[in-house]
């Protein structure tokens, strides 16, 4: 079947036709850069990794864009908390993302503009509204979007004008000329970061961002825009209006979000205390089997992260790879309706769940037939999704553990044993396989010879 997208705008699956034939831009709304990455932005950067692999799959040449905030309230007051410069921390945040993405084999971005690098970008358009009455400076020196200007407002999220001007009357300021519109520029207060703006001494508010970043990037009108269930409104809702009414065209073909993470059934929150980052869950489980835990829920659903949930995903994974000791891959079989049932699932708006199933009928058969073509071709679907990426023998022995033994100690036990047994001293040869398994290593005796593998 041909590819289909739900679209969160028209609230329907739709045949996914490109606005250039052969070629697709899509634009994510990155990570603000002040912390540690956590379980929810791991989803938000599986997901789209995921997606655009499986649009290259299909031979489509993609410009995958995801933005990097690197200035805001929260990135000035953490600098300020840390007595470190804002350049400083974003910098060294960035880089303990990357390094997060490249653990979980998340593929860097075509493009990953910095807000801060697009400064002129972001005052043009803000001019541009300005100039169109679509915008107003304010008293104070901020600039704000007139939101009743823009009559489609509320189209993505199904918000009408009249609910969210009663909910907004709450909110009481003076300084806008209704209390729905939304900040385009920020006067800049003491000691903050500021730039040169016709308005005066500033900085961009959140919203018009994306807008300027995503439109230098990828143009007017493009194919894809995405990000999580949490920034349908009020932030890409705003970026339509501000969007389309700088520009004059339609915005974007298709909206993509992710569901939310729950921790235990309950909304992840700091305030909660059931926060977790990203580094702090590959210290208990291999990138590979977060993964898969992360995919194995449909992207619009929710995701429970839980211990029992991911001790699952552990046992799945374990199970692929298993298959891949059965036999050693060979190139992949050619026209398999194992290809043609997860290509199928995979193009009806990108139904992961269902593509491992399909892996799992595949490894039953490779565990059946010993082929080596079958075996090839579970790693290449595999691979299409981000997994089976390592042989067996490394991902076992690369599971996280509280061992107090490494590996040069595990295998000098191991030479002990096979020494025990050769003496015929069975009782310290089981005396060791006993001490090992207590600290999760699992010794496994072939005809070749011991191997290990940590539970």
């Amino acid at each position: 079947m041909a590819l289909h997208i739900y679209n969160t705008e028209t609230r329907q699956k739709e045949l996914f036709t490109p606005i250039h034939p052969g070629q697709v831009g899509i634009y994510v709304c990155g990570v603000t850069v002040y912390d540690f990455c956590h379980i929810g932005h791991a989803r938000v950067m599986v997901v789209f990794d995921t997606v655009v692999r499986h649009l290259r799959s299909l031979g489509y040449d993609v410009n995958y864009v995801r933005n990097i905030t690197d200035i805001d309230d929260k990135i000035i007051k953490r600098a300020l908390e840390n007595g470190e410069s804002i350049q400083a921390l974003t910098t060294r945040m960035i880089e303990e993302m990357h390094a997060d993405e490249a653990a979980m084999n998340v593929l860097r971005p075509d493009m990953e503009p910095k807000a801060t690098e697009y400064m002129d970008e972001i005052q043009q358009m803000i001019q541009t509204l300005i100039d169109k009455g679509y915008a107003y400076p304010a008293t104070n020196g901020d600039v704000y979007f007139k939101v009743k200007s823009f009559k489609e407002y509320g189209r993505l999220s199904g918000k009408n004008l009249e609910e969210l001007e009663a909910g907004s009357r709450v909110e009481v300021n003076e300084i806008k000329q209704d209390p729905m519109d939304f900040v385009l520029w920020k006067a800049s207060k003491e000691n903050e970061p500021a730039w040169d703006s016709n308005w005066g001494d500033g900085r961009p508010g959140w919203h018009i961002e994306c807008s300027a970043m995503s439109t230098k990037c990828l143009g007017n009108h493009f194919d894809i825009h995405g990000g999580g269930m949490d920034l349908s409104f009020p932030h890409h809702e705003n970026e339509i209006a501000q969007s389309e009414c700088a520009t004059g065209e339609h915005y974007v073909n298709t909206w993509m979000h992710c569901g939310f993470v729950r921790i235990d059934d309950e909304k992840m929150s700091k305030s909660l205390n059931n926060f977790f980052t990203i580094r702090e869950v590959l210290k208990m489980y291999h990138p590979e089997v977060i993964r898969y835990f992360l995919l194995a829920s449909h992207y619009r659903s929710p995701v429970n992260y839980s211990q029992e949930n991911l001790e699952a995903a552990k046992a799945s994974v374990g199970r692929l790879y298993s298959a891949l000791e059965a036999v050693e891959p060979g190139e992949a079989v050619q026209d398999s309706q194992f290809e043609k049932d997860f290509m199928d699932v995979m193009n009806d708006d990108f139904n992961t769940p269902k593509a491992m199933a399909v892996l799992f009928e595949l490894a039953k058969e490779v565990n059946k037939q010993k082929d080596a073509g079958l075996c090839g071709l579970l790693v290449k679907l595999a691979n299409q999704i981000g997994l089976l990426t390592q042989s067996p023998e490394m991902f076992f022995k690369s599971q996280p553990s509280d061992s107090e033994f490494d590996e040069t100690q595990i295998e000098a036990l191991i030479e002990e044993r096979k020494q025990a047994r050769a003496d015929k001293n069975f009782a310290r040869s089981d005396e060791i396989r006993d001490l090992l398994l207590e600290q999760g290593i699992e010794l496994l005796d072939t005809a070749e010879g011991t191997s290990w593998r940590r539970t």
